[in-house]
């Protein structure tokens, strides 16, 4: 159980293992939060912490690194500040889920469309 509240992003919370990625993408299910597509995992397994995620932004449509950090970082910083909207529904019922996000426009978007889509993505995921 999570008993302090810390905004952070730790190791443990960050989706690394290959087994449990090719497992997410294998078996989970998605929907679209516009700039983002969401495959997610409900899980039943023992982990070290309710949520792992990842973020995914595609090299095809940018080129340069630079921009797909930036991206990820507006990705990860999003759901750092929501994320317990996720992780309290999910500990009461002693539930774990595997969360991927992936981008999907073409250009960058400002932070606040990614809040927003963090949100509503934040909001759906809480329902399953």
């Amino acid at each position: 159980m999570i008993t302090n509240k810390k905004n952070t992003l730790s190791k443990e919370e960050r989706l690394s293992w290959k087994r449990y990625i090719d497992l997410l993408f294998a078996q989970g299910q998605s929907f679209v939060a516009f700039p983002l597509r969401v495959v997610y995992l409900p899980t039943e397994e023992e982990m070290p912490v309710p949520v792992s995620i990842m973020v995914s932004v595609p090299k095809k449509r940018f080129k340069r690194a630079v921009k797909r950090n930036l991206i990820k970082r507006q990705v990860r910083e999003a759901y750092r500040v929501r994320k317990y909207d996720l992780i309290e529904p999910l500990s009461e019922k002693n539930k774990n889920m595997l969360i991927a996000f992936l981008y999907l426009d073409k250009e960058i978007r400002p932070f606040t469309d990614m809040e927003k889509a963090m949100n509503k993505a934040l909001a759906i995921l809480r329902d399953k």
